[in-house]
């Protein structure tokens, strides 16, 4: 782990060490339109229970969102959103003493999530959508996951060199507003302004996304270049998921966030065993 500072990190009464087993993140879309699950947990009592499920599997982060980010998705209003996932995250904070992470890139969103008992900010838009979302996150004093994401992709001849400093952008951002350097994380944006081309390319720099010091969580659940390298459709991808899993915590990612929790978290305590 090349971390900045290699302490475990305490969010709101939570230890999280980076540095000895990789943090496995659990999905909870309380959405009807998720490209994977839509509908299926868009009720308190049903993402209740799915998160209490994910927890008992392995998870030590439960990701609530409440807008899907699926190529070609209803947009929603912040006061859509907020009404979805904001019952979600009070009952989840009664009955589990688990971190939770609201998916969201409005900052007005992220401040409610917060308020109602959200631990940590997940913008898929590396705080470029609504930069007021870094503010929240240094207001709070909560962890803020800057996925790297952009309007186009055209990277140019060096792709790294791009993507760095897209993400770049976003850590000043963040470092501006006033959050801490270990509350902020990165995120490699698999599946977002990216040909399936540029997806194996971003999995190929991992390492070198690693080396900029801050924690990374890896995303590329059930996503559809698994489905091409694989040729399945999005409910037979958990194997293809694993692979990329095992080769991000290989290349020293710190987290992972997935539909599958128990064979991932079960993959993920053996790699650090391996590690």
């Amino acid at each position: 782990m090349k971390l900045m500072n290699n302490q475990p990190l305490v969010i709101h009464g939570h230890t999280l060490d980076l540095g000895k087993e990789t943090i496995v993140m659990g999905i909870l879309n309380v959405t009807p339109d998720s490209f994977s699950d839509g509908g299926r947990f868009d009720a308190v009592d049903s993402a209740l229970e799915h998160a209490k499920r994910m927890v008992a599997d392995g998870a030590k982060i439960i990701d609530i969102g409440g807008e899907s980010t699926r190529p070609g998705h209803t947009a929603v209003t912040a006061k859509e959103e907020m009404a979805r996932i904001l019952p979600v995250i009070r009952a989840i904070r009664k009955e589990l003493d688990v971190l939770i992470s609201v998916d969201t890139f409005k900052s007005e969103v992220a401040r409610a999530a917060v308020e109602a008992g959200a631990h940590i900010i997940n913008d898929i838009w590396g705080a470029t959508y609504d930069p007021e979302i870094a503010k929240v996150a240094a207001d709070y004093k909560v962890p803020i996951i800057l996925m790297h994401n952009r309007q186009d992709e055209n990277y140019g001849e060096d792709f790294w060199g791009s993507v760095k400093s897209d993400l770049e952008r976003s850590v000043e951002i963040a470092r501006q507003a006033g959050v801490d350097d270990r509350f902020i994380w990165l995120d490699p944006g698999i599946g977002f302004a990216k040909t399936h081309e540029q997806n194996i390319e971003m999995m190929k720099n991992l390492s070198n996304l690693v080396d900029m010091g801050y924690p990374v969580l890896l995303a590329t659940s059930r996503k559809r270049m698994i489905g091409n390298v694989l040729d399945l459709p999005v409910d037979e991808r958990m194997e293809g998921t694993a692979a990329t899993c095992c080769y991000g915590v290989d290349k020293g990612c710190h987290m992972v966030r997935v539909h599958d929790v128990l064979p991932i978290a079960r993959m993920m305590k053996m790699m650090d065993a391996l590690k």
